[in-house]
């Protein structure tokens, strides 16, 4: 059954997230050799419509008002639903990220709908579009079709694979004027901590660190192995409260989830919460003076030994690797 598939570009710093192409693959496999409409909300914006087509979308609708230029659910969910009003799509499909998690049950609110969310895989069955999802922090997962009325989903990050770029690709662009009224909230200035290399949440290569890196400097190697790899570096919840590095870089069911290629957990003893955030990635390495760390449990690969002496010869193999590729 071919269906229209809306798609909600997300923008970070005059850029599309990464989460946006892999939306944009879901809504491809939800179509069904339908029709896929990304949207875009935001102030000047409309540049990045082609790069939303290129990636799959058939074309893209751009709502744009300086009220957007900064997310606000009461603003974003004007827009977007005057869109939805506009194009009457049978599907709904954001990234699960901060902003997702926070606009798709407001969404989903005002139009009366259900809402499928954390998704890690999509698959045509019998008929049905059958989505699947982690619960019980990722001790298990169960499949979920809909029945009746809108498909809306949000799909975790690093999960569903996006479609390969054509730069060859066109598709019409067009600009929908919403009246953007009665905000609740306006932002007059964001102030950002300074960050550097990847972003957490997106990052191919996570090494994390735990209570075993002992202090905020024994991160400086986590750090150097992460930009030898191209990564991003996270942490535990107890080394965030030990006050070694900042909460923004946690990791675990009180913080990011995160699903990479790689991820090294350095000095970490595997509590459930952290499992949580990151037990779905594609291949675990645990470093672990403790032979019996529960982060063993899970990992593909498992190292015991100091991280001060493992993680600075992992570096140095890794440096010697990119320079003989």
């Amino acid at each position: 059954m071919a269906r229209k598939v809306l798609v909600l570009g997300e923008v970070r710093d005059g850029q599309l997230r990464n989460v946006s192409y892999e939306a944009v693959g879901a809504a491809k496999t939800i179509a069904e050799g339908g029709e896929v409409v990304g949207v875009l909300l935001g102030a000047s914006v409309s540049s990045l419509a082609e790069e939303l087509i290129q990636y799959g979308a058939d074309r893209v609708v751009v709502v744009e008002d300086e009220k957007l230029a900064q997310y606000t659910s009461d603003g974003y969910a004007q827009g977007l639903i005057a869109v939805i009003e506009s194009e009457q799509p049978e599907g709904l499909v954001f990234g699960h990220t901060s902003l997702g998690k926070d606009l798709s049950p407001r969404v989903a609110g005002k139009l009366s709908s259900g809402l499928i969310s954390d998704v890690t895989y999509i698959e045509v069955e019998g008929g049905n579009i059958v989505f699947t999802r982690p619960i019980y922090s990722g001790k298990a997962f169960e499949k979920k079709i809909v029945t009746d009325g809108l498909i809306f989903a949000t799909v975790r990050p690093n999960n569903i694979a996006p479609l390969e770029k054509d730069e060859s690709r066109t598709g019409d662009v067009s600009t929908l004027s919403v009246d953007i009224k009665d905000l609740r909230t306006i932002i007059k200035e964001v102030v950002r901590k300074a960050t550097e290399g990847v972003d957490l949440s997106e990052a191919k290569v996570v090494i994390a660190g735990g209570r075993g890196v002992k202090s905020e400097e024994g991160f400086e190697p986590l750090k150097e192995l992460a930009q030898v790899l191209g990564g991003a570096v996270g942490a535990s919840r107890g080394a965030c409260d030990a006050e070694y590095c900042d909460y923004s870089l946690q990791i675990g069911q009180t913080g990011k989830v995160v699903t990479p290629d790689l991820y090294i957990a350095c000095g970490i003893s595997g509590a459930i919460q952290h499992l949580a955030g990151m037990s779905n990635s594609k291949v675990i390495v645990a470093i672990n003076k403790d032979p019996e760390a529960n982060i063993f449990n899970v990992a593909d690969y498992g190292i015991v030994g100091d991280l001060f002496e493992v993680v600075p010869m992992l570096t140095e193999e890794f440096k010697k690797l990119k320079v003989n590729a």
